[in-house]
């Protein structure tokens, strides 16, 4: 098994759903010692949709996911682990809330 140093969550959302995005991750950024990326409005890296990051710690996992379970009001997540091995953290590893979409993996080729 390889260490987990860290987690990703990205939120996902569009041109009418942005408002709310920005809602939840700044909410999360208040109730979770997370970081809290920017607010994409253009697709970066392999996602294929506007997104914003949460970055935190493993011993965080049991807090900031549930919450986003609960609290993701529709919007699609995907979350990865940070194990060094990018590929594998985006296809393997990760979990979705909402709808899956394809990302875009040729990147970590």
């Amino acid at each position: 098994m390889t260490e987990i140093t860290g987690y990703h969550a990205h939120i996902y959302f569009d041109a009418d759903t942005v408002d709310l995005a920005t809602r939840i991750c700044r909410q999360a950024g208040d109730l979770f010692p997370v970081t809290v990326g920017r607010i994409h409005q253009k697709n970066v890296g392999p996602h294929p949709r506007w997104s914003c990051q949460l970055a935190f710690a493993p011993d965080q996992f049991d807090r900031v996911i549930p919450w986003l379970m609960l609290n993701r009001s529709g919007l699609t997540v995907f979350a990865h682990p940070e194990t060094g091995n990018e590929l594998a953290d985006h296809r393997d590893n990760a979990l979705w809330m909402g709808e899956k979409l394809d990302l875009d993996l040729t990147i970590f080729a």
